[in-house]
């Protein structure tokens, strides 16, 4: 397995967590650390996961992407994904997770660099 997290501070104050390779059992808690400390660190407007170099996603590491999701929303902060690649877009829809996230990819942040507003989940 190869992972890394990569996480950069923008100048409009959205912090983009990167994540390189996959997100399993073995890397989901290094994912979910990784955001909830850029949200600890630098209290962002936004939080965009961007998951263009992402290989693979288990169940483990959808929970970790909830979890980013549900730190961020407490605090009041927008979270998104950002350019899922087609295999992993596949997976979010299937589980219904691409509405509940909002997607964002690579020519839309250029272009639109706004993050849908946080949403309470059912249940939560």
């Amino acid at each position: 397995m190869n992972n890394s997290i990569r996480i950069t501070l923008a100048d409009d104050g959205t912090v983009t967590v990167s994540v390189l390779g996959e997100i399993d059992f073995s890397s989901s808690d290094d994912v979910a650390q990784g955001i909830r400390d850029a949200l600890v660190d630098w209290s962002p407007s936004a939080v965009r996961v961007d998951l263009a170099e992402a290989t693979f996603v288990d169940s483990t590491g959808l929970g970790a992407l909830i979890e980013g999701y549900r730190d961020a929303t407490d605090r009041g902060i927008s979270f998104a994904v950002a350019n899922p690649t087609d295999n992993f877009r596949r997976v979010l829809n299937v589980t219904g997770l691409s509405d509940f996230f909002g997607l964002i990819d690579a020519d839309a942040a250029a272009t639109s660099p706004e993050i849908s507003e946080p949403r309470q989940a059912q249940g939560a």
